[in-house]
């Protein structure tokens, strides 16, 4: 009888320290993920007022991709989240030209990419090298890298933002389009650029239509391009349309069957963008996208067209931090000096 008494009292305590194991862990699964949240509508809150902004930081042209982000940060109060995306061995070169600058106070994610998921898809022969850095395609992968938001913002490191960046998140994007771009027949004074420093602005600037791939699309080589350096993306329509996917498919057929022209150095990450979006994207005002300030350093916009601009390009080979190049002053006001003495400017006056 005693034995049996013993027996429930061992057995009643176990069932109390079980319960009590179980509040417990209740408990405090609650407090790490108030932790890790905060307020749950205040969290939500919060992520609804948050502009994703994603830029890329590669090694060579890290001064760029903080030029820009001082140029976004310094013309806005809305809240911006910057997701800085390099490579593993620029990581913490990132990190501390952040940290130790005046863009300090910028809210950012160090985001790592892994060239690793280009392997097989990008053909070497490209006349122009640089644009097969593997940070050239992060754009392709954006769901991947953003998680928790609807709407991002891409743009390319050669540019600054003279507007409120507000203003280009609130883009439009049509029912049914995971992006929006600038055409490149929407320029002010557009005929006159082209004709000066003799750019293509059509899809047989980017794609080879000699190959029976590319005429099988349908797609008029006249058909005007656009331009994937600044990107406003809807994450859902993007996911729902695979867009990744069909990204990957042309560039492993371009691998199998070399289908860029190579008027414009390949085209390598613009022309598998004009396939895939082809009739399917949204316009962004022309005025946050004002391009072509990187191609010929002999030719200028006007200053007052420059005033009136969101958004400024450097798209091309002359770029503002070198020499020779055009508008430099107007990037060289965003410039932030590089804590570790690496990236310098390479201009006669500098």
């Amino acid at each position: 009888m005693a034995l049996l008494r013993k027996i429930n009292q061992v057995l009643l305590f176990l069932l109390i320290v079980t319960l009590c194991g179980i509040l417990y862990k209740k408990v405090h699964k609650g407090t790490v993920l108030r932790n890790e949240t905060g307020d749950d509508s205040e969290a939500a809150e919060e992520m609804e007022d948050e502009i994703p902004v994603v830029i890329c930081a590669a090694a060579g042209r890290m001064g760029a991709a903080m030029a820009a982000i001082n140029s976004i940060y310094s013309n806005t109060d809305a809240n911006i989240l910057f997701y800085v995306v390099g490579l593993r061995n620029t990581l913490s070169r990132i990190r501390k030209w952040i940290e130790h600058s005046k863009l300090r106070e910028i809210n950012f994610k160090i985001v790592e990419f892994n060239p690793m998921v280009l392997k097989g898809k990008i053909r070497p022969d490209s006349s122009r090298p640089e644009l097969l850095q593997p940070l050239n395609f992060v754009r392709f992968y954006l769901p991947l890298l953003i998680h928790q938001h609807e709407k991002v913002i891409y743009l390319d490191d050669d540019i600054i933002v003279q507007g409120d960046i507000q203003e280009l998140y609130d883009t439009t994007l049509a029912l049914g389009h995971a992006a929006a771009f600038s055409d490149d027949c929407d320029l002010p004074a557009s005929q006159d650029i082209h004709r000066l420093v003799g750019l293509q602005n059509t899809y047989m600037g980017y794609l080879d239509y000699r190959k029976k791939t590319i005429k099988d699309l349908g797609i008029s080589p006249s058909t005007c391009s656009f331009n994937p350096g600044v990107i406003v993306a809807n994450m859902t329509e993007w996911k729902h349309q695979r867009i990744t996917k069909q990204l990957e498919k042309w560039m492993q057929k371009n691998v199998e069957e070399n289908l860029y022209s190579s008027s414009l150095g390949g085209g390598v990450a613009t022309s598998p963008m004009l396939i895939v979006f082809h009739g399917k994207y949204s316009t962004i005002n022309p005025l946050w996208h004002i391009r072509h300030l990187g191609w010929n350093p002999d030719t200028r916009y006007s200053e007052h067209f420059l005033q009136e601009a969101k958004l400024l390009h450097w798209n091309g080979r002359h770029k503002p931090w070198d020499f020779p190049s055009v508008h430099n002053d107007l990037w060289e006001s965003w410039f932030v000096p590089d804590p570790a003495g690496i990236f310098k400017l390479n201009h006669p006056n500098s």
